[in-house]
């Protein structure tokens, strides 16, 4: 008896060097594209264990929960820390990380998160690549959240290390992620010490044993569903046009925004600047007296399938998450969302307008 996801011929390593190949051109990259064999904190963790150690000074900046989380880690290296944080509803300047190289000329290594999915903000990696270069520090960007829901371009930012997944915008697998490296990040992590090798975190491995090989033999069995799932992803990505799908995801976050607003009972975007606010995800501040994980909690009592979430940890008090991201990027969902929070608002006493909002939404949707 065959199966679909069953007995499927071998994976081999041609055909993985040609997903690396179409990965590297959706970021517009020359630089090296490694596929690893797990969900996106394998290279997050694995790029910084490998370029940062005792001797490292790392600016991390810090505008949501990941970034935290790359705080933990460098300092975990032996890396001397200099938090670069701002309120969770805004995104960090090219100032700011200006001043920070001022007041720290031996900063040699910044991480940033291009869009917090958590926290519903974007950064303006650009600018800030453009600081970044002038002053010499090797770059490390997570992309995971805005790949596919914005552009995202590692060599024209000069971001020395890249990291996305496609589990989000890009509506594709989460058991497989992909880093780009620069001639750089490499040359760093040749001469760290204490960069894992004969491990599942080391990206030396693979530039030795895979790429330094020519790509010809894979240097364990790859994760062969997760991966066809990528190419399909990125095949699909490719036949809609980058562009048709980014303009997408900015609608659907336009048309969440607007109808939040215009829903009224106190509702509110949580991060002020629309500018500031990540197509991936919109979040919103629940009002005033009502708890947000309550809110969203009613919603999906009514439709399960809402791509609704409240804030994690102590966020769930207050913050309310829609995940128009992937297959979610429509005005359907955007609608939906809109209506299961102004039943869960009117069942809590708040004053709503739900046609306003709908109607609002489809005006903004573009």
């Amino acid at each position: 008896m065959t199966h679909l996801l069953l007995d499927l011929p071998p994976l081999d390593a041609a055909r993985f060097a040609s997903i690396e190949d179409r990965v590297a051109r959706l970021l517009g990259t020359g630089q090296d594209v490694v596929i690893m064999q797990g969900e996106a904190l394998l290279p997050l963790e694995g790029a910084i264990r490998a370029t940062a150690g005792p001797g490292t000074t790392a600016l991390n900046v810090i505008t949501g929960p990941y970034g935290q989380t790359f705080g933990d880690w460098l300092r975990d290296c032996g890396a001397t820390v200099i938090d670069l944080a701002v309120p969770f509803h805004t995104a960090v300047t090219a100032e700011q990380v200006r001043a920070a190289f001022a007041e720290h000329p031996e900063i040699d290594f910044v991480s940033l998160v291009h869009a917090e999915a958590a926290t519903g903000n974007t950064n303006p990696v650009a600018e800030i690549g453009e600081v970044v270069r002038a002053h010499g520090a090797l770059f490390y960007l997570d992309a995971v959240a805005s790949i596919g829901a914005e552009p995202v371009l590692p060599d024209a930012w000069g971001v020395d290390l890249c990291v996305i997944g496609a589990q989000k915008a890009m509506g594709g697998p989460a058991g497989v992620s992909a880093v780009s490296v620069s001639e750089r990040a490499w040359a760093r992590m040749a001469a760290n010490p204490r960069a894992p090798r004969r491990s599942y975190l080391s990206l030396l491995d693979w530039k030795e044993r895979w790429i330094g090989g020519g790509r010809k033999a894979l240097p364990h069995a790859p994760a062969q569903l997760e991966m066809l799932a990528l190419e399909a992803c990125v095949e699909r990505i490719e036949a809609a046009g980058p562009a048709a799908v980014t303009a997408r995801h900015a609608a659907a976050a336009a048309a969440t925004r607007a109808g939040a607003v215009a829903l009224g009972g106190g509702l509110e975007p949580y991060v002020r600047d629309a500018a500031q606010a990540a197509p991936v995800a919109t979040t919103l501040r629940a009002p005033s007296g009502t708890v947000a994980s309550e809110l969203v909690a009613r919603a999906l009592a009514v439709d399960p399938a809402l791509p609704l979430a409240a804030g994690g940890g102590a966020l769930a008090q207050e913050m309310i998450r829609v995940n128009h991201y992937g297959p979610e990027a429509t005005p359907g969902a955007v609608r939906a969302c809109l209506t299961g929070l102004g039943t869960a608002l009117a069942e809590a006493g708040a004053v709503v307008d739900l046609p306003a909002a709908l109607s609002a939404a489809e005006k903004a949707w573009r």
